[in-house]
């Protein structure tokens, strides 16, 4: 989404929070697109169209609600586990944003213009082999193919991308819950809730219904480009100049403030910006802060500027259920 259109799409998500004029006149074409997403689901029920089983379990960490509500740290959290279990895991992935189109592996320096900046971040961040394409079986076809040895393979986002079959469903949720209760577009539902899921996880700070919960905060320290922490204690008192391309830069913006740091100046850029057109804020002596999935473009333009890493933790009885669904005779081994 390009920097002109984001006040729009803003204000359409605050008008998804409510069923005000605008909203009740998109209705109807909620409802055919409701009947659409149906059909499409039952044509899989009835196996008129086929979903691809790839021989290992496959996890779908995804959401029902349009917009970023916190996937990828799921993602990550959830590769985490399973690699302390001894399980070997792959990620797969669309990479949405990105410029390319074909299959591929996701380096540890691809450019994520040409794989996406959240499965880059996935790489770097869990060491996990990743792989994305448009079709997320062609991307798990091609991570067994060039790692034989996974086990379990998460896919990150995909709840919809039904041609994919999935042993556990992962739905996440953040503050907004299901908005009005609507689907798109006059409201943020991709398809109707409540739907069939095996594991529901809030990633906000109030859940809006049951399902289990998570903790998010900042880490103690950012981070340069070669991987050198800075403590965010070393920063208390400078001038600070924060950055976000991410689907709501002001929380990122707050969770620095809540961590005694007061940037002079807060960019807010659309979602999954390429920072193409970045500039650096006129003035000298400033420290440049933003999240780790923007550092990943940031660096190419700002060798300089300072990651702070998101701290995700999923309450423990979220793990034990996900260990349950996976304890089962057919379930991943570890090496």
């Amino acid at each position: 989404m390009g920097r002109q259109g984001r006040p729009l799409a803003l204000s359409l998500q605050q008008a998804w929070l409510g069923r005000g004029a605008l909203v009740r006149l998109l209705w109807p074409l909620s409802l055919v697109f409701g009947a659409l997403a149906a059909v499409r689901r039952t044509l899989y029920r009835l196996q008129i169209l086929k979903a691809e089983r790839i021989g290992v379990p496959v996890i779908v960490v995804g959401n029902v609600i349009a917009g970023g509500s916190g996937k990828t740290p799921v993602v990550m959290a959830v590769v985490r586990h399973l690699q302390a279990r001894g399980l070997q895991t792959g990620v797969v992935s669309r990479g949405y944003g990105r410029i390319t189109d074909d299959c591929r592996e996701v380096d540890e320096d691809s450019d994520p213009c040409d794989v996406g900046d959240e499965p880059a971040l996935i790489r770097r961040a869990t060491g996990a082999p990743v792989f994305v394409a448009r079709r997320r079986a062609q991307a798990a076809r091609a991570l067994l193919a060039h790692h034989p040895d996974t086990c379990c393979i998460v896919s990150d986002d995909g709840l919809q991308h039904l041609a994919l079959a999935r042993d556990i469903e992962i739905c996440v949720f953040d503050d907004r819950g299901t908005g009005n209760g609507w689907l798109l577009p006059a409201g943020p539902l991709r398809e109707s809730w409540p739907r069939r899921c095996d594991l529901v996880l809030h990633t906000g700070a109030r859940p809006a219904f049951a399902g289990f919960s998570a903790r998010r905060s900042l880490a103690g320290h950012a981070l340069r480009q070669d991987g050198t922490p800075v403590p965010l204690a070393d920063l208390a008192g400078r001038s600070l100049v924060a950055v976000a391309a991410i689907a709501k830069p002001e929380a990122f913006f707050q969770m620095l403030r809540e961590r005694g740091l007061v940037p002079q100046q807060c960019i807010a850029l659309p979602d999954h910006d390429d920072f193409a057109d970045w500039r650096a804020p006129p003035g000298d002596g400033y420290a440049l802060l933003c999240t780790e999935k923007d550092a990943l473009k940031l660096w190419r333009r700002a060798p300089d500027a300072l990651a702070v890493p998101l701290l995700f933790e999923p309450e423990p009885a979220f793990f034990r259920a996900l260990d349950a669904k996976l304890s089962s005779p057919d379930g991943p081994q570890a090496a």
